[in-house]
């Protein structure tokens, strides 16, 4: 079941509550796209071209209104070594590089739409996901705290106080301004209330400006982005060089975008497109690799400013873009003057309400392995990236319920009227269960005619049909006889697939009633 259609324009309220969340959004992408301009070892002007361009068209064209695209510190970290590669092949074309591999990038996430992968996010178990936004609540929390210090170093005792206070204050006024009133913009609240207060007693402390300056950077002001094709080598040498960075990214982009389509369902009780997330996210970074935009993917600590600010459309996100465009041009000078510690204090607020602390209430309560599960998660996250660490969650959320299933094998044994021996089979028959399979059967015990019955099973994989090869060889060594009874449709077809390795009988009456007479002929036709 997939979303159904939105429209941009709902209601009265609803345009009120997208636009003021939006115009908070674009306040917040600010600071973030800059920031990750840095990391990633581009202009300034770069991140925010990226910001502008992702949540523009992912608002319009994505499949999860309300949340916020922008540039990212997920991809960041891996743009710094594409960038920094590129700059030694070819003097200067680091960026040049980045915006050939968002080409790349955005085929691929296209490509990957189209091929419906998205679907594949609701194999993702409720451990890792909670593992997930923990990390990322985490990884939100420690990059706020670099805004306590200068040159590495913490500030000065009376700055650290000043910024501690307006940080508590802005905290103060998220926490008070939805008990006042429940559509109450706070976090737009507390960034101009804060801006006003610094402004009107001159308080010392970092802008948005003094931020970008003590980066190397000159201010936010630019001009409207202009197309250009990137200026790099067209030649294989190019390709092999930049297609591992466009898959690493494309996959970090589709993991953090569908993974917060998923919480902002959770939040808002309704159901985005997955496939159609994916289109939109490959598109956005195609755009940004003609249009001078370092790409990126969904934003969580965005997205949940803008879910808890009111903003559930498809507006929000576009006026969160569009201001974004209007500070770049027009009123960077005033955006410039927002203290950076009104923005630390709303980011304060996004790890308070991402963080998911029911993880807390269940650890007495909850499979010991969930719990290991979400805890090494939440850790990859921290230490690495979020790729890294969805994949491992994944993978070990998989063998542990493989191991556990193996363990469900179970086996009722018992002889009939006729002599025959019945073998009922519970559980799944794979690849982690054939060994505990194997050992329930007693073959030189056992009578001539032996049915195993998988009314309550299946055979699963190349494995199971290998083991049970193996035990017909073994009962045909002792001149006995084994048939497979009550298999599934897919089942007998598997086995069917697979005959040239598995000559065991099939059972196929649809009554699923064998009397001694037919063994007996089958045993004769066997003989003959």
């Amino acid at each position: 079941m997939e979303s159904k259609p939105q429209f941009i324009f709902k209601s009265k309220a609803s345009i009120q509550s997208d636009t003021f969340s939006g115009i908070t959004v674009a306040l917040a992408l600010v600071p973030e796209a800059v920031a990750f301009a840095f990391i990633a070892g581009v202009s300034p002007i770069v991140g925010l071209y990226g910001a502008f361009f992702m949540c523009l068209l992912t608002a319009v064209l994505g499949g999860r209104p309300g949340m916020i695209s922008g540039a990212t510190g997920a991809m960041a970290v891996v743009m710094v070594h594409l960038v920094s590669e590129g700059n030694a092949i070819g003097d200067g074309l680091g960026v040049q590089y980045l915006f050939f591999t968002l080409l790349i990038v955005g085929l691929i996430q296209v490509l990957a739409g189209v091929l419906k992968l998205g679907k594949f996010i609701r194999l993702v178990p409720r451990s890792v996901m909670l593992g997930f936004v923990n990390g990322l609540a985490i990884v939100i929390f420690l990059s706020q705290l670099e805004m306590f210090k200068v040159s590495g170093s913490l500030l000065p005792t009376k700055d650290l106080l000043v910024m501690l206070s307006l940080v508590s204050l802005s905290l103060f006024i998220l926490f008070m301004a939805p008990k006042i009133h429940k559509k109450a913009p706070g976090a737009l609240i507390a960034i101009l209330f804060i801006t006003l207060i610094v402004g009107v007693f001159k308080i010392d402390t970092s802008t948005v400006l003094s931020f970008i300056q003590q980066n190397g950077g000159s201010g936010v002001k630019g001009s409207l982005p202009s197309f250009s094709f990137p200026q790099v080598p067209l030649s294989m040498s190019t390709l092999v060089f930049i297609f591992p960075y466009a898959f690493i990214l494309a996959a970090i982009g589709l993991i953090e975008s569908l993974m917060t389509l998923n919480l902002i369902d959770e939040l808002t009780e309704t159901r985005g497109n997955g496939n159609r997330e994916c289109m939109a996210q490959g598109f956005a970074n195609f755009i940004n690799g003609l249009f001078g935009g370092m790409g990126g993917c969904a934003m969580i600590g965005q997205s949940i400013i803008n879910i808890t600010s009111g903003g559930r459309g498809r507006l929000s996100g576009i006026v969160a873009s569009v201001s974004l465009l209007i500070f770049i041009l027009f009123t960077s000078k005033y955006i410039e003057m927002v203290p950076i510690a009104a923005l630390v204090g709303v980011m304060f607020f996004v790890v308070i309400k991402t963080f998911a602390w029911s993880s807390f209430y269940i650890i007495n309560k909850a499979p010991k392995w969930d719990i290991v599960v979400i805890a090494l998660v939440t850790g990859l996250t921290v230490v690495f990236d979020l790729a890294i660490a969805v994949f491992a969650g994944v993978v070990l959320s998989a063998l542990i319920f493989s191991w556990e299933n193996a363990l469900r094998i179970q086996v009722k044994k018992y002889v009939d009227e006729h002599g025959i021996k019945h073998y009922e089979i519970f559980g799944p028959i794979f690849f982690g269960s054939t060994a505990l399979f194997m050992e329930q059967f007693e073959l030189k015990e056992d009578p001539k005619e032996v049915i195993i019955d998988f009314k309550e099973s299946r055979i699963a994989d190349l494995s199971a049909i290998e083991v049970i090869n193996k035990l017909a060889e073994k009962y045909q060594k002792l001149g006995k006889n084994i048939h497979l009874r009550h298999l599934s449709k897919d089942c007998i077809k598997l086995i069917k697939k697979a005959e040239k390795i598995c000559e065991v009988n099939v059972l196929e009456d649809p009554n699923y009633f064998v009397s001694v007479d037919n063994y007996r002929n089958l045993q004769e036709s066997s003989d003959t």
